[in-house]
């Protein structure tokens, strides 16, 4: 193992690039606590990237600050932009629309974070901190927010989330990992093959709130129970209405077993032959397929275009606070919120 550390752009973040003893390269940044590159090697052994992000800060701030990215402090949407606790309504930034996304404007993903590095031999820690003071983007509560990422010799990243608060608050953090697998961030994710162990998934609305109906996924385009996986163009050309809605996926899972000693999801793809699982503690994993239509981006000399990209971000299901039954997202003093999710490459 071993790990080094260069600037990334110009702008004062540090990039962390770790090689592990079979090759593989995880590239991360202080700047939102986010995954840059992760190089694997296909079939053939070449090294290629799996993950969609850009080479320096200034990109990210350009084009889009969530890839890669750490979420919080609550990912996804909150209809309104608000939430009733026991003291008070508290009302948060409304950054879309009426609604809060991703913990609203500038909030974890363009945070720099404190970075500690830990080294041992058979993998590397990067321990990313950081503090939401009390009112940012209208969340009560001074956070201490924590996630350790873990790059080993198994050819595993693992994410180790925690937070602790001093006043009632939310906190349902995720990473924003894109993947593709194909060898060339330009290629659609079209051939990927998914596997989910998930027997229900959340419907949303036009402005992709979840309705609060968790719909059975038997006989839906949102079936991918079949072992080994189904294609997932197979998927996007199914005559689905919630597919229509966003031109693809994006839509929460209810994980049917959240273990760390169960694989829940699985992405392949046939060229390569590279292979991810996930395991996670975490109930629900949002899969978005990049439904960006004619927007293009350029990440390290690609085009990357509509679907170029398949994210699994595991969390509580989404806008948990507006529905009964989707879980539990309320942090309070005296609790340490903690979740793991853990990607092994094949």
């Amino acid at each position: 193992m071993k790990v080094e550390k260069k600037a990334f752009g110009s702008a004062g973040s540090t990039l962390y690039v770790i090689e592990n003893d079979n090759g593989l390269i995880l590239e991360v940044t202080d700047f939102g606590a986010r995954v840059v590159r992760l190089l694997v090697p296909t079939k053939s052994g070449e090294l290629t990237n799996i993950v969609l992000g850009f080479a320096d800060e200034e990109s990210y701030r350009e084009h889009d600050t969530y890839f890669g990215a750490t979420i919080g402090r609550v990912a996804g949407r909150l209809a309104k932009g608000q939430f009733k606790g026991h003291s008070a309504v508290q009302h948060f930034d409304q950054n879309e629309g009426l609604n809060t996304l991703h913990g609203g404007a500038d909030s974890f993903e363009v945070k720099r974070w404190q970075t500690d590095i830990i080294e041992t031999s058979s993998d590397v820690k990067v321990v990313f901190s950081y503090t939401s003071p009390d009112g940012e983007n209208g969340f009560k509560g001074n956070l201490s927010a924590k996630v350790t990422y873990t790059f080993s010799n198994e050819n595993e990243w693992r994410l180790d989330y925690e937070g602790e608060t001093d006043h009632e608050t939310l906190y349902n953090p995720t990473n924003h990992v894109y993947f593709n697998l194909s060898g060339s961030l330009a290629q659609p994710i079209d051939n990927h093959s998914l596997y989910v162990a998930a027997e229900h998934y959340g419907v949303i609305d036009d402005e992709s709130l979840p309705t609060g109906e968790l719909r059975a996924v038997t006989g839906t385009a949102f079936d991918f129970t079949a072992q080994p996986g189904r294609v997932l163009k197979d998927g996007f050309s199914q005559s689905d209405q919630q597919v229509a809605l966003v031109s693809g996926y994006d839509h929460p899972f209810l994980l049917a077993a959240p273990s760390l000693l169960q694989t829940q999801v699985r992405l392949t793809e046939p060229q390569t032959g590279i292979s991810l699982e996930m395991r996670t503690t975490s109930p629900a994993v949002v899969i978005y397929t990049t439904n960006i239509g004619q927007k293009q981006f350029t990440m390290f000399g690609e085009t990357v275009s509509h679907h170029s990209g398949i994210t699994l971000e595991t969390q509580v299901l989404p806008d948990a606070v507006n529905h009964e039954g989707f879980g539990n997202i309320v942090l309070n003093p005296g609790e340490t919120f903690k979740a793991t999710t853990i990607f092994s490459i094949y």
